[in-house]
Order: structure tokens, then C-alpha cells, then sequence
């Protein structure tokens, strides 16, 4: 059952409805994945990868991380980076760019961010968050809103999110992202740290209760619709990752059962129909096939002639001659598996 809109607090005080989202993945969430997303929902929110202050201060092609496609729209820009006069001239760059919001990650554990004091190890210097917040603020009208974690390594205690938060707030930002783990910033890969620390859904929820005028969005390990409509009676939106990417037939449910609206296609073989003219134009200018299709091997997860419509393009999209006709046998591949179940 669709949930009833009027049920789902949304006090955001922007025009974007946050009340589903797609997280910003490194490598994954490129303009091709949101696009191919596009052909499944209308209404989600969309992030992409986290682009530093760095690469798009001093990087030599600053523009490739603003490029996105018209119909990506609502879409979010993710910084990393720590020096608030950098990211507040990021921020305007999201602005002129046309993004929606632009956002701050808190989140993200890699030694390799760290090192840059990007990311999650931010959470230990809440003034230098509070002075990013405040320039990124001040040099745009787009939303501003901050993604992070429920503490660092051994913080246990609830305290540690309530203070940053309530600390954060007294900027102005209203939007909090709060993925339900600790980040463990020693000894844990970046993948680890998705798995390894357990999930605290009641520290996000008492968020909620505590700060009801803030927006919060829980974030980490929901797999399902059904997960996403229980999470929404307690907080305002609900953030997924890789289960959005792994199995993207996930989002051709969002728009009626969270929004209410009407589904854009009823089949795999229309996003996919909706995704070719996309593709045509994308090889058209040069990109290579594996790249565009790398992001749909997910789509027939679950269904027959699934493995075989993953392997076709694995074995096929590689190769620097390959065109659309890879693509179009891989679907008849699994029509073909289909027809004859």
C-alpha cells in the first residue's frame, strides 16, 4: 500500500522532497547510473559520488564532475573537503551548475580522505563542520544539507550523534543524513565499515524526537519497500545504497508506494527500452559500451536469463568495437530464457 503523504513529516524547508533518496556511491552513482535511475523513478532523490573541493578548485577539468543530464533532476552534489572558503565556493559552483542541493559527506571512513580530513573523521572537529556549513550557506540558496555517522571507532554512547547534531544545527542547516553506524577509522576498509559496525536505528529515530524541527534521513542496510514505508513512520526520509545499485528494479516501486504517484514502467525490458536511445548517444560521442552498461547488470536480479544478460554484457561490453547490438542480444538473451520457463 502507497503510504499516505500527510503521514510522512516533511519539514524541510526547501523545495526538494527527500523522502527517498539514492546514496552517493563512489564509482557507482555517475551520471550514467542516474540516468539509467530515471527510467525507473521520477521522484527520488538523486546523489552524486562525492567530488572534493580539490578536484573541483584546482582539478584541470572541473566541469566533468558538475556535467549531469537534464532529466537527472532532483539531483545532489556531494563535497568532500574540510576548508570551509573552499567548499563554500564548491557550493556556489553547485548553484550556478543547477543542482538541487549541494551536501557535505561527514561520512565517508577511507584512510585516504582522511588523510585530507575529509569525511567521516570530520565528526571529531564539529567548528570546522559548523564553519563549512556556515560558508557553504552563505554562498548559495540551494539547500545545504550534511551527511554523517552515529560516532567514530569506540564512541558508544547515544550522546555523541545528539551533540554534533544539535551542535551542527545552530548553523542553520536543517537536513541531517545520518547513516546508523559507527565509522571506524582504523583497521576497517571502506567496504568493512558499511558491514562490520552495527546498525543503531533507534539513535535516528530518537534524532527525530529530539530535534522534531530538524529533517532526518536514515540511512544503511534498508533493502526493501517495505523497510523504507516502516522507517518513514519514525523519520522524514529513507537514503538507499548499494541495494538501489545491485537491484535498480528496486526503484520502479518508489514513485506509487512512497509518493504515491504512478510507476513509470510496469516492465524491465521498458527501463531498458527507455535507457537504449541514452546509450546510442553516449557511444555516439565516444564512451565505451562497459561503461554505460556496467550499471544496468543488476536489473534482471532475481529473474531468469538474469545470469545470462550479466555475463553476455561481461563478456561482450568490453571489447572497444562493441555498439547497442551487444546490448539489444543481451535483452533478447533473457527474453528468450523467459519464453522458455
Amino acid at each position: 500500500m502507497p503510504l499516505e503523504k500527510s503521514s510522512i513529516p516533511v519539514k524541510s524547508k526547501d523545495t526538494v522532497d527527500r523522502r527517498f533518496s539514492v546514496a552517493p556511491m563512489m564509482d557507482w552513482t555517475t551520471s550514467d547510473y542516474r540516468v539509467f535511475a530515471r527510467t525507473l523513478t521520477k521522484q527520488t532523490l538523486l546523489y552524486t559520488e562525492m567530488v572534493t573541493s580539490g578536484a573541483l578548485l584546482q582539478g584541470k577539468n572541473p566541469e566533468r564532475f558538475l556535467r549531469y543530464d537534464e532529466c537527472e533532476h532532483p539531483i545532489a552534489l556531494q563535497l568532500g573537503g574540510s576548508d570551509a572558503i573552499a567548499l563554500g565556493k564548491c557550493a556556489k559552483m553547485a548553484e550556478q551548475a543547477g543542482f538541487d542541493e549541494v551536501n557535505l559527506n561527514v561520512g565517508c571512513p577511507s584512510d585516504r580522505v582522511q588523510n585530507s580530513l575529509i569525511g567521516a573523521c570530520l565528526m571529531a572537529h564539529p567548528d570546522k563542520v559548523k564553519d563549512a556549513m556556515r560558508a557553504m550557506q552563505d554562498a548559495c540558496s540551494i539547500p545545504v544539507t550534511i551527511k554523517h555517522r552515529i560516532g567514530l571507532d569506540d564512541q558508544e554512547d547515544y550522546s555523541v550523534v545528539r551533540d554534533f547534531v544539535g551542535d551542527v544545527a545552530t548553523t542553520g542547516v536543517t537536513t541531517f543524513i545520518v547513516h546508523a553506524r559507527n565509522a571506524i577509522l582504523q583497521g576497517l576498509s571502506p567496504k568493512e565499515n558499511r558491514e562490520v559496525p552495527p546498525l543503531k536505528y533507534h539513535y535516528v529515530h530518537q534524532l527525530k524526537e529530539d530535534f522534531p524541527d530538524l529533517e532526518i534521513i536514515l540511512n544503511g542496510g534498508i533493502k526493501t519497500l517495505a523497510e523504507c514505508q516502516q522507517q518513514l513512520t519514525k523519520v522524514d526520509g529513507v537514503m538507499v545504497g548499494r541495494e538501489a545499485y545491485h537491484n535498480p528494479w528496486l526503484l520502479s516501486q518508489v514513485d506509487e508506494q512512497l509518493f504515491g504517484k504512478q510507476a513509470l514502467v510496469s516492465s524491465r525490458y521498458e527501463a531498458l527500452e527507455a535507457f537504449v536511445p541514452y546509450v546510442e548517444r553516449k557511444l555516439d560521442k565516444g564512451e565505451r559500451l562497459l561503461h554505460l552498461t556496467r550499471h544496468i547488470l543488476g536489473i534482471f536480479q532475481g529473474e531468469a536469463g538474469g545470469k545470462q544478460f550479466r555475463r553476455y554484457l561481461s563478456e561482450n561490453g568490453h571489447k572497444a568495437d562493441a555498439k547497442i547490438q551487444v546490448l539489444l542480444e543481451a535483452i533478447d538473451l533473457v527474453k528468450h530464457h523467459q519464453h522458455k520457463g
